[in-house]
């Protein structure tokens, strides 16, 4: 660097800076111990970006500078400042964040880096890009949420200023911030800089409508501003005459509230009457609950227009109040009342926790508060869904509305609307969730799937000897019960593979007459490209490596046996074990389970394949799919039914019928009739036809044989068939 930087003076300050200054004392009284860094940032961050501009004309330092300011509203930490004065000087300027974390410190030189990381990330529409573009920019946040609050700084102030860049890079830009930024602002409590994000967006992408609402709304403002007066003013005097101080003030919603309240009603402007909002702000929770009433003694409520997030808080911190009353000329008009302290975190929400504080002190509400976002980011770390599966979550998780519910003992859990007794299980305990069996909704007994609703009750029933199946992705929205399943199934199914790798490669050898070589091949893993020994019992066990390969490159050519010697079933023939009432050759401690493609049971003729990473798959043998399979005899193996303890299997019976009133209960009173289990029951009606499938839990062959004859005696049935 070619240039030096002076010391601390209040006599050197340019204007700027004492601006700046004046902002942090406003929250910050012990600002002056930081003067010297917050003043050294200043300085750098000037020199750094002396003679850049912006398209607009004016100099790029006015630009971080403003994004400090912005930062001061939320009430951010010197660091967070400082950082937010130097965010684009490693990606703008030849200065490393090596540098920055020698001048300044590490903290700051990991929060510049961290705002570059976002900087880079360039969303669009296509879901695989957008997905990953969500990856890295959570991925990159996790460590410190402050990276992502300097985002939202230097975002809101590239919106204020959009309007010198091209159209089309408008257009992007505000896509970006309507879809991505303000939804994560508003998960992260900071209603305030979502509203101005949002109007923004809706300035630059439908400008006909934010100028139509602009004219509107000021050519009634001096009206709306009396009403609003007028009707604080009569709130004031009630709450005065029954001891209570409060801070009342009215504002219009945004305009971005408003287009949707048009968009979702299909309603004009002029027929939208719940356009303003009345926050009371008051000292104490009791005191809330006291001007609530006082206020509905004044006007008349609308019940369900009620919202009680003070008792019920929201997952991002919020609480309030919230109430809708018909005010005076019939307006509907909301009221949030609030503490002092909750206005203030239903303001800046998550920027919150940083008044007063130099660093990321541990705070159990910060953590709370932000735990559905690490929940997001351990799905991201050891997660393999798909990019739809990762969106789908990620919307459920920044779009969603909520529902609050009871555990036996009366703690709330707040959980996403739809969410399932199943999600409700993870979010009590993860082993719980791991070990649930079914759930009690306000002590009825309910399947795992059942969605809840806001003031259920549940308990949730566990075995030990439970757990889970990949049909529990099927029951979960949140994003923490399908990340802990997700690796659930994972490691199990490296557990199981490994296990099954093992046995080939031990059983297989010895039946190959090579037990002599266990131990040396087992030594030289290596060279077969895997670096630790579980991973090359894995690869065998899921089938991406066969026995052949490991003989064909570890063993010399004359110790090679035949082509015809590798088979999975000849390699496990001379052992044999019993599980799940089938005999299965040489495998211990692999799971089983049986096709849904073909539901075998007892009776039917069955084939068992290693399923990749999922232990073995009974087929019955003339199933559809065993040719698609047949190509990789290696990993086919016999099975045989070996039936103990009156177990039960699925069977699927296809029916066609006459769609005829009462025939669902004629054929499931014969369901019942033979004491048997019905599991599921779907139809779908083609003129006077209905066809349809139902499954049903059957001992053998000959019971599922009994129980369609009896199906096929009833009038209207015109065939009945096992799938």
């Amino acid at each position: 660097m070619t240039w030096t930087l002076t010391e601390a003076n209040p006599k050197n300050y340019p204007r700027k800076f004492l601006v700046l200054l004046d902002a942090v004392r406003q929250y910050n009284d012990n600002i002056d111990n930081d003067i010297p860094l917050l003043w050294k940032a200043f300085q750098f961050a000037q020199n750094a970006h002396m003679g850049q501009f912006r398209r607009s004309g004016e100099p790029y330092f006015e630009h971080v500078y403003n994004t400090a300011l912005i930062l001061t509203d939320l009430s951010m930490d010197t660091i967070t400042l400082c950082a937010a004065l130097l965010h684009d000087v490693v990606e703008d300027t030849a200065i490393s964040e090596e540098i920055i974390a020698e001048e300044f410190s590490p903290t700051i030189a990991f929060l510049v880096k961290g705002v570059t990381k976002i900087g880079g990330i360039k969303f669009n529409s296509e879901q695989e890009q957008q997905a990953e573009n969500f990856r890295k920019m959570l991925l990159g946040v996790a460590e410190d949420i402050r990276v992502l609050i300097i985002k939202f700084a230097d975002r809101l102030h590239n919106m204020r200023t959009l309007g010198s860049l091209p159209l089309v890079k408008q257009r992007r830009i505000a896509i970006e911030t309507r879809d991505v930024y303000a939804p994560l602002a508003h998960r992260l409590g900071m209603y305030r800089l979502k509203m101005e994000m949002e109007d923004l967006a809706l300035k630059y992408l439908e400008p006909r409508i934010f100028n139509f609402l602009e004219k509107k709304i000021s050519a009634k403002r001096e009206e709306l501003e009396a009403y609003i007066n007028n009707f604080t003013g009569l709130i004031d005097k009630k709450l005065r005459e029954n001891g209570i101080e409060a801070v009342i003030f009215g504002r219009l919603k945004h305009f971005y509230s408003i287009y949707n309240k048009m968009k979702k009603q299909n309603k004009p402007f002029e027929e939208i009457y719940d356009v303003l909002a009345i926050r009371v702000i008051v000292n104490t929770v009791a005191e809330c609950y006291g001007s609530l009433g006082y206020i509905h003694q004044l006007f008349k409520p609308i019940p369900e227009r009620f919202r009680d997030f003070i008792a019920n808080a929201k997952s991002n911190g919020y609480q309030s109040v919230h109430s809708t009353v018909i005010g005076p000329g019939g307006k509907l008009i909301e009221i949030q009342i609030r503490t002092h302290e909750m206005h203030k975190k239903a303001e800046v929400g998550i920027a919150a926790h940083w008044k007063y504080k130099e660093s990321k002190d541990n705070d159990d509400s910060l953590d709370k508060h932000i735990q559905w976002l690490r929940d997001l980011v351990d799905m991201l770390k050891s997660d393999s869904a798909n990019e739809s599966d990762f969106m789908e979550t990620l919307k459920i998780d920044l779009f969603k509305d909520e529902i609050f519910v009871f555990t036996p003992k009366g703690d709330l859990i707040s959980l996403p609307k739809g969410s399932t007794a199943l999600d409700f299980a993870f979010a009590v305990h993860t082993e719980i969730g791991l070990r649930c069996i079914g759930a009690k909704v306000n002590a009825k007994i309910v399947p795992l799937n059942t969605e809840l609703s806001s003031g259920d009750q549940i308990e949730i029933i566990t075995s030990a000897n439970h757990s889970p199946s990949y049909n529990w992705l099927k029951y979960v929205r949140t994003n923490k019960a399908r990340s802990r399943i997700r690796k659930w199934l994972q490691r199990n199914e490296f557990e199981q593979s490994v296990k099954l790798g093992e046995e080939i490669l031990e059983k297989g050898l010895r039946r190959l007459k090579k037990a002599d070589k266990i131990k040396e091949v087992r030594e030289r893993y290596h060279e077969m490209g895997y670096q630790t020994l579980d991973l090359f019992h894995q690869a065998l066990g899921k089938g991406d490596l066969t026995l052949r390969d490991v003989v064909n490159t570890l063993l010399d050519e004359s110790e090679k046996p035949g082509d015809s010697e590798y088979t999975v079933a000849k390699i496990l023939r001379p052992f044999t074990r019993t599980t799940q009432g089938v005999t299965i050759q040489g495998l211990d401690n692999v799971m089983v389970q049986f096709a849904k493609c073909c539901n075998p049971i007892p009776g039917d003729d069955i084939v068992g394949f290693i399923t990749r990473g999922r232990g073995i798959t009974v087929h019955r043998s003339n199933c559809k799919n065993i040719p698609k399979i047949e190509s990789e005899q290696d990993r086919l193996i016999d099975v045989t039914w070996d039936l103990k303890g009156g177990r039960t299997f699925i069977a699927r019976l296809n029916i066609i019928c006459e769609d005829r009133k009462n025939m669902m209960y004629d054929i499931m009173a014969v369901i019942r009739e033979m004491n048997t289990n019905m599991l599921s029951v779907n139809f779908d009606v083609e003129g006077k036809l209905a066809r349809g499938q139902v499954a049903i839990m059957v001992e053998n062959v000959r019971h599922a044989g009994r129980i369609i004859a009896k199906i096929k005696k009833i009038p209207g049935i015109l065939s009945v068939e096992r799938m």
